[in-house]
């Protein structure tokens, strides 16, 4: 059961980055390909009805967590208070600038709330990144299994880490621009016209930045955490990961030149899932790995709820799954093909 659970905590983060990521590649690049009111409106609309619900896919893997893995759920929420906080907010200030911004037809009053949209997107996109980092980095468990973390210490992933450290920007980085770059694929699937070359563009720009970061990121994370090449080499099958993920990044690039966009952004897909199934591979049955030499690491028969209740759970949460798929795959029926400005849905 707890090799089953892992991976739905993992799935649903998967989910999460995947649809709640070109929302927020969006926001990242909404002042970056917009350039008339119009446009901005179309990059609003693209997202209006899926953003919030894609959403729900935090909360659900933070409750599953709760349930099936109340030790992690306990210790993490307690060390990384402090960036949880800052994520809670962002989530709540970029919901209010998709809210509010069309609420009064004032120059300023727009110009505001499509700050606040690039801000609250782009902080958001390095914060998950970093904390992404900061898991795989490992932090300075105690013996009771709690631990803190600061904003920053001396910018050095050593026994005594902050949030912050030069390691966890590159996640953080590397997030941005993946995530920028699933917006951009996301806009080229749902927009036209002068929008949707931008955002071509973009992809075509940026894409050589996100390989090199995606390489980098990797030889950082062997030198940070060697272990992490250990369930590689006992089982050399997961190699396919990495073969996946640079597949993927070609057929960004491959698929956007040839402008087959529902195959670049499928392309993206696929190099965000593998990229954290690669991190996942690795980590387990570690759920979080300790730094220092008095530190202990949670796995996952440690933090592992009780037998009747994960049986239980199962049951429900197959059933509470297969209903917001169903939703899922109801709304985004809906809001299928281009963007159009009358309905804010698709024709």
């Amino acid at each position: 059961m707890g090799f089953i659970w892992f991976w739905i905590v993992a799935l649903m983060l998967v989910a999460y980055v995947i649809l709640d990521g070109f929302d927020l590649g969006v926001g990242i690049l909404h002042p970056l390909v917009a350039r008339t009111e119009t446009e901005r409106r179309m990059m609003f609309s693209s997202i209006g009805p899926v953003w919030d619900g894609n959403e729900v896919w935090l909360i659900a893997a933070g409750g599953t967590l709760f349930f099936a893995f109340p030790l992690l759920y306990a210790s993490a929420f307690s060390g990384f208070y402090l960036p949880l906080m800052i994520v809670l907010w962002l989530i709540i200030l970029r919901g209010l600038s998709v809210e509010l911004r069309s609420h009064i037809q004032m120059d300023v009053w727009k110009s505001f709330f499509d700050g606040l949209f690039f801000f609250s997107s782009s902080l958001l996109a390095i914060f998950l990144g970093a904390a992404l980092a900061n898991v795989v980095r490992g932090v300075p468990l105690g013996p009771d299994g709690y631990f803190f973390l600061p904003l920053w210490t001396n910018w050095q992933p050593g026994p005594s880490p902050g949030i912050l450290d030069w390691y966890t920007v590159i996640g953080g980085v590397l997030a941005l621009v993946a995530l920028a770059i699933h917006g951009a694929c996301y806009l080229i699937v749902k927009t036209e016209g002068e929008l949707q070359q931008r955002a071509r563009g973009f992809v075509l720009m940026a894409w050589g930045v996100l390989l090199v970061i995606t390489v980098l990121s990797l030889f950082a994370t062997t030198y940070v955490r060697p272990d992490t090449l250990d369930n590689y080499k006992l089982h050399p099958a997961g190699y396919l990961i990495p073969l996946l993920v640079l597949a993927s990044l070609l057929g960004i690039f491959y698929f956007t030149r040839k402008q087959q966009e529902r195959r670049a952004f499928a392309a993206s897909c696929t190099f965000l899932a593998t990229m954290m199934a690669g991190a996942a591979y690795a980590l387990y049955p570690t759920l979080l790995p300790a730094v220092g030499t008095a530190g202990h690491s949670i796995t996952v028969s440690e933090a592992l709820s009780g037998s009747h209740t994960l049986h239980v759970g199962l049951v429900w949460w197959s059933f509470g799954t297969l209903l917001a798929v169903l939703y899922f795959v109801v709304v985004y029926r809906m809001f299928r093909g281009k963007v159009s400005l009358d309905s804010g849905y698709g024709h």
